[in-house]
């Protein structure tokens, strides 16, 4: 991201960096699936290279949000409150987080996911994927509505839509782990433990991407 960027975002609105913040984001997230298709082949030298693409695009939305942070004037003139904007910066930041951390954990481990529960896993992954690129619209669609009483509308089904989307996750979710419980004898306990985690942070995108779409609703509901 080069530095020259910030400038241009600032100068036309603090609601642009964090646009390119989300996208970031969800672009991060959405490199998941590609790496997961790599550990399912066992095929870890292009697993490792897509581990790199995650950190270095977790490591680009990290350096956004450190800009944001130094540059929101303290003063502007927004039509929300500095505290309310940076905790929306917060919730955005943890979805390239936990994509980082499922990446470094599968990769780290080597970790293979056992046949009977890899399709269920895959969905679940890409439904947890659809929420981050949700609250990627959420937030598109407040940078070109801007607060108009005539889109609230529009931004409030939005919101809803990424609020199903994260219900049907943790369904998703509950599935995987049945599914996980029922062989979990037949494995080894470590690796099950490892698992569990990973299912565990697969739903926390959807969690974190669903509290933007809440810190949104904040926003334009005052």
């Amino acid at each position: 991201m080069p530095d020259s960027i910030f400038p241009k975002l600032f100068g036309r609105s603090p609601f642009y960096p964090m646009q390119e913040h989300m996208k970031i984001a969800a672009t991060c997230s959405s490199e998941l699936m590609g790496f997961v298709h790599r550990v399912l082949e066992e095929d870890w030298d292009s697993a490792s290279k897509a581990v790199q693409e995650i950190h270095e695009l977790e490591e680009s939305a990290d350096a956004i949000k450190r800009e944001i942070r130094l540059n929101l004037p303290r003063g502007f003139l927004m039509p929300v409150s500095r505290a309310d904007l940076l905790e929306l910066l917060h919730a955005q930041e943890r979805v390239p987080n936990v994509a980082r951390d499922i990446s470094g954990l599968m990769y780290g481990r080597r970790m293979v996911i056992p046949g009977p529960m890899r399709d269920v896993f895959l969905l679940l992954l890409e439904r947890s994927i659809g929420t981050a690129n949700l609250a990627l619209q959420c937030i598109n669609a407040l940078v070109e509505t801007g607060f108009s009483v005539h889109e609230i509308g529009t931004m409030t089904d939005l919101i809803e839509r990424l609020s199903d989307a994260e219900t049907d996750v943790d369904r998703k979710e509950v599935r995987v782990r049945n599914q996980l419980f029922e062989i979990e004898k037949t494995l080894d306990p470590v690796d099950v433990m490892f698992l569990y985690q990973t299912i565990e942070w697969i739903g926390d995108i959807a969690n974190h991407s669903q509290t933007v779409g809440s810190r949104i609703l904040t926003l334009i509901a005052r």
